[in-house]
């Protein structure tokens, strides 16, 4: 069986009114694309054929590109990893560490014992969080009128901390705030940032965080997971005239532009003979930054927006400038020391240097870690190191 029948197998096998609704997945190696395919509806029941260039939310797939941006920067010495992130954004020395509630439910506050760093930020060690990850900061929410991640309002993302910076490990809102510190230092929004310096250079054209027509014409709907098993398609939009653009999740895009990102990094930080970051920011960002501390299994707070997604016990996972590192070879086939994320609507990548092969699958459903939709992931991966060996 060529590596084609056998990774279009597993994708249509996945597709149906209890599987997925549609998939478009690729694989790449340092040369390029080894394998694209794409089954299943853009939206249940309507016809509309899911297809390799088919656009998506690949919401916390925009981490990495934010976080590729931000050490651009660096490089330039126009940001640096270590000092306080408030001397570019002064906002950020008003970050206060929660300390529990009053009587009256409402948030006690406190300074935190340093200040942020953007280093912080990019590793999720600040102390931010997100609401569908953490009952406090629901709580937060409900005492002070906080909105929701989702609204892409500033107030969204100015959380406390749910411990002094450096301390622990916690997903959340810190990619925004990088994606803040980008626009302070380069003067840019961040999508014209990264129009220009990160997805111009790669050819990236159909990712955004506005959707342009042509991008509409194409766009998947994000279904929910029905208790049953079945699926619904969902009216939900990232805002499109945002009061900031979310650089934890707001962009749209396809699997084709995101594969070329990953090549980027598989080559190094070059891509076709355009240079995006220097080799050793490539090393830095994809080794362990966080020391000691292991990445730990995620729990929902929110069973709407995600459900568990543990991580194996036995292989301790580290994180590195935007990216989750295993430190040991998975069942997969992956290796140790890859690099791994995700989109809250189910998308996932994996980008394996020692074996120079990477991929991309995108679907449209909600919560993350769908019960048929990271099993299909992990086939998928599976399938392509079983075909590449």
């Amino acid at each position: 069986m060529t590596m084609k029948q056998a990774l279009d197998s597993v994708l249509q096998r996945a597709v149906g009114p209890n599987g997925v609704p549609g998939v478009v997945a690729m694989v790449t190696d340092r040369n390029g694309t080894l394998y694209e395919g794409a089954f299943g509806e853009r939206a249940v029941g309507s016809g509309a054929a899911m297809n390799t260039d088919t656009v998506g939310l690949i919401a916390s797939m925009t981490k990495a590109l934010t976080s590729t941006a931000a050490m651009q920067l660096v490089e330039q010495g126009k940001l640096d990893l270590h000092s306080p992130a408030s001397k570019w954004l002064p906002e950020l020395a008003d970050a206060r560490v929660l300390d529990g509630f009053d009587a009256d439910g409402q948030p006690q506050l406190r300074a935190p014992r340093q200040p942020v760093t953007l280093h912080h930020l990019l590793t999720h060690t600040a102390g931010y969080s997100y609401e569908f990850l953490s009952e406090e900061v629901q709580r937060f929410q409900t005492a002070t009128g906080a909105p929701g991640f989702i609204s892409c309002a500033l107030d969204s993302i100015r959380l406390p901390l749910l411990f002094d910076p450096g301390e622990q490990w916690s997903y959340g809102v810190s990619t925004d705030w990088v994606g803040r510190l980008v626009e302070a230092a380069s003067g840019q929004k961040l999508g014209e940032y990264l129009s220009a310096n990160v997805l111009g250079p790669l050819g990236m054209s159909d990712t955004a965080f506005k959707l342009r027509d042509d991008m509409r014409a194409r766009l998947a709907t994000i279904h929910a997971r029905l208790p049953e098993g079945g699926l619904a398609p969902m009216d939900l939009e990232v805002p499109q005239e945002p009061e900031f653009e979310m650089g934890g999740g707001g962009l749209y895009g396809t699997v084709g532009d995101y594969l070329k990102f990953v090549r980027m990094l598989l080559n190094g930080g070059s891509l076709d003979g355009r240079q995006i970051l220097r080799p050793e920011t490539v090393e830095q960002m994809a080794s362990n930054q966080i020391g000691d501390m292991d990445v730990p299994s995620i729990k929902s707070a929110n069973p709407m927006f995600t459900n568990d997604m543990p991580l194996p016990p036995e292989i301790p996972h580290k994180w590195g400038l935007g990216f989750l590192i295993n430190t040991r070879p998975l069942p997969t086939g992956r290796s140790a020391g890859s690099l791994m994320w995700a989109g809250l609507a189910n998308s996932y990548y994996w980008i394996d240097p020692s074996q120079g092969i990477g991929g991309v699958l995108l679907t449209q459903i909600l919560p993350f870690a769908d019960v048929k939709a990271l099993p299909l992931f992990l086939e998928f991966e599976a399938t392509t190191y079983q075909q590449t060996r």
